[in-house]
């Protein structure tokens, strides 16, 4: 399935609304002047407020990305890919490894796509 390249600058948050930030993993390709997220690239999130009854903290703090290219390889690791601004393919994770829900990309770069 084609998308967009996901960069490690683009917006992306947990759907508490707490921003996920994308560590780069490489240095070599860019678009729009950031570095192209592979699978190495670890997404972490920061802040989020979500908490379960009890209350017992359950923030999203990492997010496991679960579109990759079956095409582009970047250092033979494939591209993070995201069909259209909006719910991304992944999944937020708690600590525990507990899925919270799809993350929201709301800023990405829209010229080069992969497949």
């Amino acid at each position: 399935m084609p998308g967009f390249l996901l960069h490690v600058g683009a917006t992306i948050q947990c759907p508490h609304q707490a921003p996920a930030t994308t560590t780069p993993s490489q240095t070599q390709v860019f678009v729009n002047g950031q570095p192209v997220a592979t699978s190495a690239n670890l997404i972490t999130v920061t802040g989020c407020p979500f908490t379960v009854p009890g209350p017992k903290p359950q923030p999203c703090v990492t997010v496991r990305w679960t579109m990759t290219s079956t095409r582009v390889l970047i250092n033979g690791l494939p591209a993070l890919l995201q069909p259209t601004p909006g719910t991304g393919p992944g999944i937020c994770l708690s600590v525990e490894q507990i899925p919270q829900g799809p993350p929201t990309v709301s800023s990405l770069q829209t010229q080069v796509t992969g497949q």
